[in-house]
């Protein structure tokens, strides 16, 4: 049986991303998500999930952060490698 909803720290493991991340997105309208009792569940096309894979935007959108990152951060992740 294939999970149809995945909790707030599922989502932050593929995102990676904090727990508390997840949560600010789910409050500020970003990521919809159903509240079951005291917690939220996130339906995972919704973070770009299709058949448990990415799907080419998310996949996009992962890309071009990851590339902005090592722009800003290229030395200091340099010398992180070195240490």
């Amino acid at each position: 049986m294939k999970k149809k909803y995945l909790s707030t720290i599922e989502v932050a493991k593929i995102l990676g991303i904090s727990r508390e991340a997840v949560f600010k997105k789910i409050k500020k309208g970003q990521l919809p998500a159903v509240k079951i009792g005291r917690n939220y569940a996130i339906d995972p096309t919704d973070i770009g999930l299709k058949e448990g894979r990415l799907d080419e935007k998310r996949k996009r959108e992962i890309e071009k952060a990851v590339k902005r990152t090592f722009k800003q951060y290229g030395e200091a992740l340099k010398k992180l490698g070195d240490a």
